[in-house]
């Protein structure tokens, strides 16, 4: 699937803000919560809010972390 179709169809679909279980769900499994949160604590994530005892993700911080991740992988094919 393009890239841009993709993100263009999720950020209707993502609050403004959304944790890494939404992310998930709204993914598609693409990366399921635990590979999030693994990733973000190795600075490869998407960049993770505290809020409370939450974490969270900004809708366009994610999408734009997700495409550049996307991108990424459609290169070395």
């Amino acid at each position: 699937m393009d890239t841009q179709l993709l993100i263009d169809r999720l950020r209707p679909e993502l609050p403004a803000f959304f944790t890494r279980k939404v992310a998930s769900e709204k993914t598609g499994g693409l990366y399921a919560p635990g590979t999030l949160a693994n990733m973000d604590s190795a600075g490869k994530g998407p960049g993770a809010i505290s809020a409370g005892k939450s974490v969270v993700y900004e809708r366009e911080a994610f999408l734009n972390w997700l495409a550049l991740r996307m991108e990424a992988v459609s290169e070395r094919r």
